[in-house]
């Protein structure tokens, strides 16, 4: 199997989809580059490469540049996917989402529920986020919490290359709105992926190491924070389990759940805000459904409540990091380190 960058693995997702199914576009900004003006088309494929090439091969019409106005060509992917496209939007940064919040949270999420059903609403809107690449405060937060606390929404993080392919062809496939975010961090990671076509299902949790210690969930690429802790831990003595929940909404959680009995013990690696966060949603999940398998307090390896820093010596600081998680499974063990 060949080893692809995580880029590589959504260019390779949406050309498979572009190819399989007609009804399927792209839009947003500079996904060409040059197009309407004198620089050479196709120059870009969106800030971060990901549709490069496609122009040339599914043309103008399926590959769209658009103005820098995320709440029309937002909204115009909303209605385009009422009336039988699907489409796939490209917002840059994450945080542009609050520009076409509306589109998003009062009209893509609730058409299946206002409509009886009887109309469906299969778009995509891609995104990146997270921090870690010097890019401030309005460029680098995790605000899939936000997607996440709407019903109607389907949110996907994937935090490898393997399943960044399966879970966008399964998204594009998928007759519901679905929020894609990709950590900026991830695009020059690599691992093995298939050349064919294949989809991951949302709602299944990966597991990327078992032991029997503690349950670590960790979420995009605090992955590889907890991995790299687990590794740490091992030498220790202390054998970790480490899931992927992959999709948040919806989040498995029968597999959080099975683990935590059979550790009982759990932290959470989360790169989103500590209030009202992904972690603070599993652990009110755990406490009420699993409290009784518990050995030890939960905890949560976040960042701080503050906006990101932009000085990197603050940037590094912010973000979570193997030493934190280490700290915090050491604490729920009650140990020293």
């Amino acid at each position: 199997m060949a080893r692809k960058s995580y880029r590589q693995a959504l260019n390779e997702a949406l050309r498979h989809e572009m190819a399989r199914d007609d009804s399927v576009i792209v839009l947003g900004e500079d996904v060409c580059g040059g197009t309407g003006g004198s620089g050479e088309k196709d120059a870009w494929g969106g800030a971060f490469g990901v549709s490069k090439g496609l122009l040339a091969e599914f043309g103008p019409e399926r590959i769209l540049d658009t103005p820098i106005t995320e709440s029309a060509f937002i909204g115009a992917a909303t209605g385009a996917a009422m009336t039988g496209l699907r489409p796939v939007a490209e917002i840059m940064f994450v945080d542009f989402l609050g520009v076409c919040f509306d589109q998003i949270f009062n009209q893509a999420a609730k058409v299946r529920y206002m409509f009886g059903g009887k109309a469906v609403t299969p778009l995509v809107i891609r995104a990146s986020f997270g921090a870690g690449a010097r890019s401030a405060s309005q460029h680098s937060q995790a605000l899939y919490p936000i997607f996440t606390h709407i019903p109607g929404l389907k949110v996907v993080i994937p935090s490898n290359p393997y399943d960044a392919k399966g879970l966008l062809i399964q998204a594009i496939r998928d007759d519901d709105p679905v929020i894609f975010l990709e950590n900026k961090m991830l695009y020059d990671t690599e691992g093995e992926v298939p050349d064919g076509a294949y989809t991951v299902p949302f709602g299944e949790a990966g597991i990327l190491r078992e032991g029997d210690d503690v349950t670590i969930v960790a979420i995009g690429r605090m992955t590889a924070v907890a991995e790299a802790a687990a590794a740490k831990l091992s030498a220790a003595g202390i054998e970790s389990t480490i899931i992927d929940p992959r999709s948040v909404s919806p989040l498995d959680e029968d597999t959080i759940l099975d683990y935590v009995a059979d550790t009982g013990r759990l932290v959470i690696v989360d790169e989103a805000y500590p209030r009202c966060g992904i972690a603070a949603d599993i652990s009110s999940i755990v406490a009420e459904k699993a409290f009784h398998d518990l050995k030890g307090p939960i905890m949560k390896v976040t960042p701080p409540h503050t906006p990101v820093p932009y000085a990197p010596q603050l940037e590094e600081a912010y973000l979570p990091d193997a030493a934190d998680v280490e700290a915090a499974v050491h604490k729920v063990m009650g140990t020293t380190k």
